[in-house]
């Protein structure tokens, strides 16, 4: 499938990979936004203390789940956008 097929699969609820990709058992995922209070002890209030005790709006975003088992955000290259590799990845 093509960038436009993966993405509407994303939105559906589905992970997607590159058939071409090198690492292994890589995929993406689309995290939904949500809005929360910065709390001082997590991510964003460790990364900027005057956003702690304010109302933040984090934006839907994609991120890719990598071969060392972490989820670090996700931006196509030019590759990606124009493959037609895609596939539904079932792990």
């Amino acid at each position: 499938m093509d960038i436009g097929q993966a993405v509407r699969r994303l939105q559906s609820g589905d992970r997607v990979a590159r058939e071409g990709w090198n690492g292994k058992n890589m995929y993406l995922v689309l995290v939904p936004g949500s809005e929360f209070v910065v709390a001082e002890d997590k991510p964003f209030g460790m990364a900027d203390r005057d956003l702690v005790g304010k109302q933040v709006k984090y934006r839907p975003h994609v991120d890719m789940f990598t071969t060392q088992g972490d989820f670090v955000p996700w931006v196509c290259s030019q590759s990606d956008l124009l493959a037609n590799d895609w596939e539904i990845y079932d792990g």
